[in-house]
């Protein structure tokens, strides 16, 4: 039997996953994300990501979010007509992703080419993929249940076990069969965190495996607790009623805003802050909200106990308002304070949070609170970063507005969560660990965490580059070609 893996995405990076397992030459995908990053970088990057379609037997998807999601109209555009198997929260979340993007690329082909045309230059970018695509590719979508085997090849068994990250997130175990004998590769996706709000903790009654592919945000980070950050959340919404200010967050639609909207309802019932206006704007997490309110069978007891029993909305407190036109976002510019603005993109590289950066980023009432992981490159980690003149839309920007950050509102497990985990399953079979999902410092880091906690074999996979995970091989490189 043979099983070769390989990663075109993902690979001593934080965006673009994509991981191949070629099993007795049947290729399986692992994600379809997009590159995100630095517009040209970006662009180049996404347009030729090096799947072949008619090479792919069939894709699984982690998860809903567009790193990992946001290719896969591309992959239907350029003809495959495969099964993509995924959780039925995933495969709504991704929906929406996949519609998103394509409706901001159109929205940027527009604005740029009428930058292009008062400036005298020539223009001639096309989106990567249109709505039509991500619909072909939405109708591919199979919905498969948590901890339901099913055989997806002759020989290939797929199981998906609840990841902790995101709504309807899951870590894939591909099980390749042979002549009686079996190899179990587990690829994590996202790993989540225990004890998060709304989702369950990642799920630890897992198979023995034999490889495991494993993310790697946070090799050389620990978060903050969460009642610190709910505590630091509760100052800053403090300080801005003082100031009459705005706390201005750059969210994920997914997950991190449905989170934050349910920190904020908690603090304003337990009387730790007034009501202050807030203002959900952004379309996809209005949407995304609905979602989150139709896949109860993804929720923790916690938010049943709490919520659920006493028909009560979790998402959902009397100042609390979600935009939706244009217009209501424009109209946020004059909104005098205080105000609470969460908006996407998470990483401030598109959609309606560059609009309110533009309006706010100069002012010193505002407040700019990042909650998540901003990757090398991004406008949001150069705000994180405080450096004090910005470009957006090709424009340079004063930051005077305060720089805040909170990090124990990531969905990612730090390196103690992941470590922990590990130790809680059986991995008596476990010949190696396959480090993805992280940039090179961290990746390093983990990669000694790991060795000095009773995992020494551990690879940190290098980009097009293929590992033998043959029954009997030593998971070592090969000289096959990196690309499908």
């Amino acid at each position: 039997m043979s099983i070769l893996f390989y990663s075109l995405g993902a690979a001593e990076e934080v965006t673009g996953s994509k991981h191949v397992l070629e099993i007795d030459g049947k290729s399986f995908l692992v994600d379809c994300g997009a590159f995100q990053g630095s517009r040209m970088e970006a662009d180049r990057k996404n347009r030729d990501f090096g799947v072949a379609p008619d090479r792919i037997e069939a894709v699984v998807l982690t998860h809903g979010h567009l790193d990992h999601c946001g290719l896969l109209p591309l992959l239907a555009k350029k003809g495959y007509r495969g099964n993509i198997y995924a959780t039925p929260a995933t495969r709504d979340i991704a929906s929406l992703i996949m519609m998103d993007s394509a409706n901001i690329q159109a929205h940027d082909a527009v604005f740029l080419r009428k930058q292009a045309h008062k400036k005298g230059e020539k223009f001639d970018w096309q989106p990567i993929f249109d709505e039509r695509d991500a619909i072909q590719a939405t109708s591919q979508i199979m919905g498969v249940s948590y901890n339901r085997p099913l055989n997806i090849s002759a020989g290939v068994q797929l199981e998906l076990f609840d990841a902790g990250h995101i709504l309807g997130s899951a870590m894939v175990m591909l099980t390749a069969r042979q002549n009686g004998k079996a190899v179990k590769i587990l690829c994590s996706g996202d790993l989540g965190r225990p004890g998060k709000p709304i989702i369950r903790d990642p799920e630890t009654a897992i198979p023995a495996p034999d490889y495991i592919v494993l993310e790697s945000t946070y090799g050389n980070r620990l978060h903050d607790a969460t009642d610190d950050a709910m505590q630091k959340l509760a100052e800053v919404c403090k300080r801005t009623v003082k100031n009459k200010g705005c706390v201005l967050i750059p969210s994920f639609a997914i997950e991190r805003t449905q989170e934050l909207v349910y920190y904020f309802h908690m603090l304003v019932d337990e009387g730790i802050i007034p009501e202050i206006p807030t203002f959900v704007d952004s379309p996809m997490a209005t949407n995304a909200t609905t979602i989150f309110q139709v896949h109860p069978e993804c929720y923790d007891e916690t938010i049943r106990e709490a919520f659920i029993k006493h028909h009560k909305n979790p998402f959902g407190f009397n100042a609390l308002h979600f935009t939706t036109s244009v217009d209501e976002s424009k109209a946020l510019n004059n909104h005098p304070g205080p105000l609470i603005i969460i908006s996407a993109d998470g990483m401030c590289e598109a959609g309606r949070i560059q609009h309110h950066l533009i309006n706010r980023i100069g002012s010193q009432d505002t407040t700019i609170l990042t909650v998540g992981y901003m990757a090398e490159n991004t406008l949001g980690r150069r705000i994180r970063n405080r450096e004090k003149e910005v470009k957006i839309h090709g424009q340079w920007f004063a930051r005077r507005a305060e720089v805040e950050e909170i990090n124990a509102f990531s969905a990612h497990a730090d390196y103690e969560e992941a470590l922990r985990w590990l130790k809680t399953f059986d991995t008596s079979r476990l010949k190696k660990i396959f480090l993805v999902h992280g940039e090179p410092k961290p990746q390093a880091a983990f990669k000694r965490i790991l060795a000095d906690n009773g995992f020494p074999q551990t690879e940190i996979v290098k980009y097009g580059r293929t590992y033998d995970m043959s029954e009997g091989g030593d998971a070592g490189e090969c000289t096959c070609g990196g690309s499908l």
